[in-house]
């Protein structure tokens, strides 16, 4: 608001939306460019044609609808909340890209439908224009994630492949004479998202960037860091079997990120125009299945008025024909088979960094501070040189070293953001490790202040102070292992129910793994506690 006036706009004026970010909209109007409060753009429609000779007789009428699309960083996901507030339950998670239908906006928060489901997210992560992650954009890419966005880290998973003791250039560019972002040690974990002429985009220990394809391997050396160190397995055992699990977990609606084939019953679908691949649904209650008929398990709802992209069409069990069509979300309702399968430890146990599910976080790992500082602090900022503050935290509260300094470096973007370096209040410098209260829209603001509240003046003091705060959400709870975090087996155990779940993607442990490996396979120093939960 303390940008010069362009020129004013009155109601009605149309614009061109070139990019949003941050509850402002980039446009062009009457050949100037400038920007705009997204809260007074709005959407219309074009009028719909009726009169389809494939339309029912008593055709629904379509209320025009605005589509946008979420704007958050690669591999991360925006929480859709049951009430204009951060403070209201997640109702479910969308990914970079997915559409969603527009009812209201206000105050910074907008009410849309998508996946089938009605909640409430925060407008700056919205976006008029379709993305094409090909292409750079003035979108937010580069902006906070803030609260209401979470890490999800896919791709496929490969290993650094060098000789030890050397290191890998991950660069800004796919070019040797690029910037260099930074050195991945051999047996590093990354995900690569694409590869091209020799490059391979990669995310690594937080950061994005380019490295060459040819050393990169999918096979885990034979002497990967992690066992330098000693590793001791304990087991639990749950009174179920996995199969029992599972069926607790189907009626919580896990989701999924993976496509399925899915089919809709011909009933379901008119065609208005003379296309016969778009097929526009008509009335209400109509789901998706993962098969051609009503025995298949249902993997999305559908919307009144949606259109769908309609691929081939076959006779179901039950007499009808059944639309197989084009899913356009990207998150749906998981299939008992593949919840099943990240519910097994088996799967994961025997896979170095898969393994990393199971990490006790209220155990400490005794490591080693000056290995620490040396090899996994030395540049990263504000945290250089604070191993000690860590294992102090550790000891103060019961958790994870290791743990805590993942979550540090990702929190600050390792030691170089804004609340990590120090801000302000009352006079005061106040620093913020974990990103603790940062809430979105006001993350510097309400970061700080919750700093100050705390009284955190000292980086030390952060480190120190903010572990507290993480210990006693989940770790405390019980739940002090991802896998814990994710399925919370004892809740299910004794009350029948999934229960205290940290997220509802079925992915979620297995995703966020790499980066604590990475750190344990830096060092050499350090007890690795694994957890394992055993069904009957």
């Amino acid at each position: 608001t303390s940008g010069s006036v362009v020129t004013k706009l009155s109601s009605g004026t149309k614009v061109t939306v070139t990019s949003e970010s941050k509850g402002w909209a980039k446009i062009t109007v009457s050949g100037k460019t400038g920007y705009v409060s997204t809260s007074y753009l709005t959407t219309t429609a074009p009028n719909t044609q009726s009169g389809s000779t494939d339309a029912p007789k008593d055709p629904v009428k379509e209320t025009p609808t605005v589509t946008k699309y979420v704007n958050v960083d690669k591999n991360s996901t925006l929480n859709m909340r049951s009430s204009a507030s951060t403070s209201g339950s997640v109702v479910t998670k969308l990914s970079r890209g997915t559409a969603v239908t527009v009812i209201s906006e206000s105050n910074g928060w907008t009410k849309i439908t998508a996946s089938g489901k009605t909640g409430y997210v925060s407008s700056s992560y919205l976006t008029s224009s379709s993305l094409d992650d090909s292409k750079n954009t003035d979108s937010n890419e580069n902006a906070n994630p803030g609260e209401d966005t979470a890490g999800s880290t896919e791709g496929t998973l490969k290993y650094v492949n060098v000789d030890q003791g050397s290191s890998l250039n991950m660069r800004k560019s796919p070019s040797s004479s690029a910037g260099i972002v930074a050195k991945l040690a051999a047996g590093t974990a990354v995900n690569v998202y694409s590869e091209e002429n020799g490059w391979a985009k990669v995310t690594a220990n937080g950061q994005d960037g380019y490295v060459s394809s040819a050393y990169l391997t999918t096979k885990q050396a034979e002497t990967p860091g992690v066992s330098k160190g000693e590793t001791v397995k304990t087991y639990v055992n749950y009174d179920m079997t996995l199969d029992e699990m599972a069926s607790i977990q189907m009626g919580a609606n896990p989701q999924t990120d993976k496509a399925y084939d899915v089919y809709i019953r011909e009933d379901a679908v008119a065609f208005k125009s003379s296309d016969k691949t778009k097929g526009t649904i008509i009335g209400s209650g109509w789901r998706l299945r993962g098969g051609a008929g009503t025995e298949y398990s249902v993997v999305n709802s559908v919307q009144n008025g949606q259109v769908l992209t309609i691929t081939s069409k076959v006779k179901g069990s039950d007499g009808y024909y059944w639309y197989k069509v084009n899913s356009t979300q990207s998150w749906v309702n998981a299939s008992k088979e593949d919840t099943t399968y990240y519910l097994n430890p088996d799967n994961f146990i025997n896979t170095t960094v898969q393994s990393m599910q199971f990490l006790k976080l209220s155990a400490k790992a005794d490591i080693n501070d000056s290995e620490v500082n040396e090899r996994i602090l030395a540049g990263k900022g504000i945290l250089s040189g604070k191993a000690s503050s860590f294992i102090t935290a550790a000891n103060a509260y019961g958790i994870n070293e290791v743990y805590l300094i993942s979550h540090a470096l990702l929190e600050t973007g390792n030691g170089t953001s804004t609340l990590a370096k120090g801000v302000t209040v009352n006079g005061k410098t106040v620093y913020n490790m974990y990103g603790i209260g940062a809430y979105d829209g006001s993350a510097i603001s309400s970061g700080a202040q919750y700093a100050y509240n705390a009284g955190w003046f000292t980086p030390e003091a952060a480190i120190i102070g903010g572990a507290k705060f993480i210990a006693q959400g989940y770790i405390n709870a019980g739940q002090d292992t991802l896998y814990k975090m994710r399925w919370n087996p004892g809740a299910a155990e004794s009350t029948g129910k999934a229960t205290h779940q940290y997220a509802t993607d079925i992915g979620w442990a297995s995703k966020q793994v790499t980066q604590i490996y990475n750190l344990y396979s830096l060092l050499d120093s350090y007890i690795l506690k694994l957890e394992i939960p055993k069904y009957k």
